[in-house]
């Protein structure tokens, strides 16, 4: 699997928030703690829906990607939050994201695994498929959470 070292490498560049993306921490660092429920005007999420989001939709791409036996939450409800964020909830929830995403890049690192192969489990879906799931989507949504933190910062 030699072959695959250059995408690998390319992979967990992305995975750690580099080239063009930011890293989780840098984006979410500074928001303020008595704005992460505050939704602003038009948008339909707070920063504390994103966060648990990204949560929730990351801890799942990970776990059907190493466990045949996972059962995805309901989509989409399963996927957000129920209940409002607190400070210990936020910093809960970030620490769940970053070591999550830690043991994604694991997998991805793993020179024994095959980054293209069909899981057994799955229709076709592939390590290399989840893992740009997982930058696709993070990043989708902590540019919302950057963009909702500028928003409060300037006001």
């Amino acid at each position: 699997m030699n072959e695959q070292h250059e995408l690998r490498k390319h992979v967990l560049e992305l995975l750690a928030g580099k080239s063009a993306h930011i890293d989780i921490e840098s984006g979410v660092k500074d928001f303020p703690a008595d704005r992460i429920n505050t939704r602003p005007e038009n948008s339909p999420h707070s920063a504390w829906d994103l966060l648990e989001h990204l949560r929730l939709a990351q801890w799942d791409i990970l776990e059907f990607s190493r466990n045949p036996k996972h059962v995805s939450p309901e989509f989409p409800g399963g996927y957000w939050p129920k209940i409002k964020g607190t400070t210990e909830s936020w910093t809960s929830s970030l620490s769940q994201i970053l070591s999550d995403l830690q043991t994604m890049r694991d997998l991805v690192a793993d020179g024994s695994t095959d980054l293209l192969a069909p899981f057994p489990h799955g229709q076709g879906q592939t390590l290399l498929r989840e893992a740009l799931l997982i930058v696709d989507h993070n990043a989708y949504h902590l540019g919302q959470i950057v963009f909702i933190k500028k928003i409060f910062l300037d006001e």
